[in-house]
């Protein structure tokens, strides 16, 4: 029997629709590149204590070899209990989905029975396939558990989807948010208009992942036209990468967007948290070092013993490190580095 997001707690979906703030969880590893259960559950308590609405595993960040390696239900697994164990409010937990059907509704069972309370849908898998066989899997899929659509940067495996894809993928009942994360305005702009056009944006609640334009997506109305009339659309949150680093600050920022009367206080931060990002994912060399980057800045806390990845080869480009050394000297308001000093004995912790 699948899940559907009319299941879910109250608290749950009513933090999903407000807004906050979910990381993208890395994946601990030890030196030998073992999983470090440890430095896991480390992780997930900062996220938890720094404010963080929602915890996204198994997702492009968690390193999609985890499944190679046989760790997918491991780490989530561990990353549930870590939740259950030190969460006092609701934690919207994201399990990350990928591969063809089966592959993607075995994970999607997994997930639900590991009590996750929705999937962030990777279709990477169908790069080049036709939209009727993509939204047919997403059917497929969102049979299983509610689902958060998923726009992926080309550069990363993702494909382009019209604006039609979106509003038929929007119609699917238990789509319940978009990550959007093409890092491109006329792709986002698609799926603003796709969710419009299905007359979904009470149910769908819309989250970036535009990690070049974070702060520009948080505070833009968009306005949309629907036949006769404008409907206005609103990021409610985001679901990020970058947003595993730094998260007491994301936090902050995320209320800044919310709360704070326009200013160019609001332009200035975006390039500030921008300039941050490129260091962190490597922009300089085609993204190819953003998971050791934001592994870098967590092991420079304590949180991460190191920057190992499951794959030997992916690691620091030439340069990224002069540049995460940078954006530390030049943005010290961002970071996060004192609160994590004051708790990390702490989440270490048995």
């Amino acid at each position: 029997m699948g899940l559907h997001w009319s299941d879910w707690p109250n608290d749950v979906l009513n933090t999903l629709r407000i807004g906050c703030v979910i990381p993208a969880s890395p994946l601990a590893l030890t030196a030998k590149r073992e999983f470090n259960p440890v430095r896991q559950t480390a992780l997930a308590r900062y996220y938890i204590d720094a404010g963080a609405g929602g915890i996204a595993i198994g997702v492009h960040t968690t390193q999609f070899e985890i499944r190679d390696e046989g760790l997918y239900e491991t780490v989530l697994t561990t990353a549930a209990a870590a939740i259950d164990g030190w969460a006092k409010n609701a934690i919207i937990r994201v399990a990350g989905l990928v591969g063809k059907t089966e592959q993607a509704k075995s994970e999607a069972e997994i997930a639900r029975g590991l009590g996750y309370h929705v999937g962030l849908l990777s279709l990477a898998a169908f790069k080049g396939a036709s939209e009727d066989d993509i939204i047919m899997h997403c059917r497929a899929i969102a049979s299983e558990i509610p689902l958060i659509g998923f726009y992926l940067q080309p550069s990363v495996g993702g494909g382009v989807l019209s604006a039609d894809f979106w509003r038929r993928f929007a119609e699917i009942d238990n789509v319940v948010a978009i990550k959007m994360a093409p890092f491109n305005r006329y792709r986002t702009l698609d799926v603003l208009r796709g969710v419009a056009l299905a007359k979904a944006e009470d149910r769908i609640s819309l989250y970036t992942g535009n990690d070049d334009n974070i702060v520009m997506d948080l505070i833009t109305p968009y306005e949309i036209t629907r036949g006769d009339e404008k409907v206005t659309l609103r990021f409610a949150g985001g679901l990020l990468g970058h947003w595993s680093v730094w998260v007491k600050g994301a936090v902050e920022i995320l209320r800044q967007c919310k709360e704070d009367a326009l200013s160019n206080d609001h332009l200035v931060l975006n390039g500030e948290v921008t300039d941050c990002n490129a260091a962190f994912f490597d922009v300089a060399n085609d993204f190819k070092g953003c998971i050791a980057g934001v592994h870098e800045v967590l092991r420079r806390q304590g949180l991460l013993e190191g920057i190992w990845c499951l794959n030997e080869q992916e690691t620091l480009s030439s340069g990224q490190l002069a540049e995460i050394e940078r954006v530390y000297r030049e943005y010290p308001e961002l970071n996060d580095d004192q609160f994590v000093a004051e708790n990390l004995d702490r989440w270490l912790s048995a």
